[in-house]
């Protein structure tokens, strides 16, 4: 996948967020512009 550059869209992706939860991104988010961040959590 090539990197985004500004003006880009972010393309549809999954990301599982729990057992059995699932979302779908950009598709999922209700407004124009969102902040996603990535938390690794404990390893």
């Amino acid at each position: 996948m090539k990197k985004l550059d500004n003006g880009d869209q972010l393309p549809e992706f999954t990301l599982n967020i729990g057992d059995s939860e699932h979302i779908v991104l950009p598709k999922d988010i209700d407004t124009d512009y969102a902040i996603v961040l990535f938390y690794r959590g404990h390893w």
